[in-house]
Formats: C-alpha cells, sequence, structure tokens
C-alpha cells in the first residue's frame, strides 16, 4: 500500500469517526422533538393572579394546552417585579417543560437599570413570540376631584404629602417618574404584589394615582371604579376611545409602550423551540384569543421568535436612554 492509499485511508476512518461521533447528538435532538411533550408544561408568571401578564398566561395557556396536546399548568412566582420568576425559569433545565410569561419591567426594562441583573432577556432565554403591547393607563380615585394630567399634577404640587402612587414593577415606576420629570410633579411610589393590588388602593384611596395595564384596569375603568385620566403613548386607546392620549394631555415625552411575551430558558435544543413557537403564535393569532387580548385594551402580538428579540434589544438601549436623561436611581 501506497502513501496515497494510506492517506485515502486514515482520512476515510476519521470522517466515519467524526460521523458516528456527531450523530448522537443530533438524533438525540429529533427524537427529543418527537416525543415533546409528553408531560405538563409549566408557564411561570412573575406576578400575583389577577393581574395584566398573568390574564394573559392564562388565555394564551388555554389556547397552547389544545394546540400541542399537553396539560398547561399556571404558576405565579411574584415578587421584585417579575425578576424572581425570570431568574427561576433561567436556571431551570432547557427542555421546553419550564417556560416564563416575561414582561417589559422585569426584561428589557431592567435589563436597562440594574448591572447586575443575573440574567438578561436575550441571552439567557429564546425569545418565542410577543403575547401583545400595549399602552399603560393614568388612573385616580373615581370620586377624586382631579379630571385631567394636567389638574392632577396641580393638585399633587398642592398637597405634596399625600401625592403617592402605587407600583409593582419598574415599567410602572419608570413611566411614572418619567411624568413627574416633565411635569416637576411630587408622587412617593408604594409597592403592591400585582396591577389588581394596584388598581384597590386607588380604589380604596391609599393611594393617590398609578400608572396600570390595561387588562385589569379597563373593565374598573368602564365599570365606574377609577377613571382614567390618559394612556401613554400619542394615540387613543381602542378599548377607551374617550380618554386622551398623553400626547394630547400636554406630555408627548410619556410615550410608553410596554409588552409581554413567552420564554424558554436559552440553550433549549432548536427542534423544541420550533415546536414552542409555531404553537405559541397560532395560539396567540387564534381568532378567539386576539379578540380577548383587544377587549384588554392591548394589541395581540403572535410574530416571530426573531421580531421579538429585535425588539426587544431596541428596547434596552431605548430605556438606557431613558434613564441616563431623567437621572433616575435604582436599587436593585
Amino acid at each position: 500500500m501506497n502513501l496515497a492509499e494510506i492517506l485515502r485511508n486514515f482520512c476515510g476512518i476519521g470522517l466515519l469517526v467524526l460521523m458516528t461521533t456527531a450523530s448522537p447528538p443530533a438524533r438525540a435532538q429529533t427524537d427529543a422533538a418527537g416525543s415533546y411533550p409528553n408531560k405538563a408544561i409549566h408557564i411561570i408568571v412573575g406576578f400575583a393572579a389577577g393581574g395584566g401578564n398573568d390574564i394573559f398566561a392564562r388565555v394564551v395557556g388555554q389556547k397552547l394546552q389544545a394546540i400541542i396536546g399537553a396539560t398547561v399548568v399556571i404558576e405565579n412566582k411574584p415578587g421584585a417585579g417579575g425578576r424572581i420568576a425570570s431568574e427561576y425559569v433561567a436556571s431551570q433545565p432547557a427542555d421546553g417543560y419550564t417556560l416564563l410569561v416575561g414582561a417589559s419591567g422585569a426584561m428589557s426594562i431592567a435589563a436597562a437599570i440594574y448591572p447586575k441583573l443575573p440574567y438578561h432577556p436575550t441571552r439567557s432565554f429564546v425569545p418565542l413570540s410577543m403575547i401583545a403591547n400595549f399602552p399603560l393607563i393614568l388612573v385616580v380615585p373615581e370620586n377624586h376631584p382631579v379630571k385631567s394630567v394636567k389638574e392632577l399634577v396641580a393638585w399633587a404640587k398642592a398637597n405634596p404629602d399625600k401625592a403617592n402612587y402605587a407600583t409593582t414593577s419598574p415599567a410602572f415606576t419608570i413611566t411614572t417618574e418619567l411624568l413627574k420629570l416633565k411635569a416637576g410633579m411630587p408622587g412617593v411610589a408604594i409597592p403592591y404584589k400585582s396591577s389588581n393590588e394596584m388598581l384597590l388602593s386607588v380604589v380604596g384611596e391609599q393611594t393617590l394615582f398609578t400608572i396600570v395595564d390595561g387588562p385589569p384596569a379597563v373593565p374598573m375603568v368602564k365599570g365606574g371604579k377609577v377613571r382614567a385620566l390618559a394612556v401613554t403613548g400619542s394615540r387613543r386607546s381602542d378599548e377607551l376611545p374617550n380618554v386622551p392620549a398623553m400626547s394630547e394631555a400636554g406630555f408627548p415625552e410619556v410615550d410608553i409602550l410596554i409588552w409581554s411575551g413567552v420564554f424558554a430558558p436559552a440553550k433549549t435544543p432548536p427542534v423544541i423551540v420550533n415546536k414552542l413557537e409555531a404553537a405559541i403564535r397560532s395560539a396567540i393569532q387564534d381568532a378567539d384569543v386576539s379578540s380577548k387580548l383587544k377587549a384588554m385594551a392591548v394589541n395581540p402580538g403572535g410574530g416571530s421568535g426573531e421580531e421579538f428579540r429585535l425588539m426587544i434589544d431596541a428596547d434596552i438601549r431605548k430605556y438606557v436612554d431613558i434613564v441616563k436623561a431623567a437621572n433616575l436611581k435604582f436599587e436593585d
């Protein structure tokens, strides 16, 4: 056997070894996708039951269960503005059985304001799809004398010892602090565990106002429990057509849309990610789900995971700029 033949044989054996070595992981991924899911999928929500993200998770989770053919369990792990749940899911096995409904506050805003955040929205997770984005709603007690944002600012300035606001996550805090900055108004933050608790504090007049998400707020506004003074952003909400946008109320800089979406831990096998993304997008785009989301004054999502990832990265850059411009400080 000459040298050329020896080299050819050596290369052939090496290629065979390489193919044999490389095939088990690929085959394992295919097998995992074929049997997935074969047990319950747990969707973790970082807020107490009754808040916007909890409602989103239950509406989408119910449809996802029918589409993907497995039980979907919603678990609430409230605390630290949603960050406890995010840390928990980031640490779970990347097998597609533990997902996160993550919101702007615990994801893009937290990444912008907490230098030591132990996770990153697009590096510690795989974004699967945005459920919805939406403006926030500024509400006061129904029987309070103020009827507009400018009247609220004037009242708070005249009564600084009574000027407080309810908040439950950095998303609400940063939006309220931006309004305070632009209006020059006082306001002490009072923390709560969910949007529902925030609204009840306003109804009970424990707090002067709150800037809150639409799902729990719209029914209370329509039911006469609280009065909506404005929605953040440059356009009115279809569900609250008589409520002015912040731009109309004289504060165009308070242009904030927040979002909620579904995430899997990083390193989840691509075949499982693809199966999950397709099922979740189908659930969000379902006519019944979309109708329920719109009724909560939100804009349904359902786009691709890559679109979601690009939006999150752009959001982080935007919030970094806001925090710097407003000179806001947040404690970890």
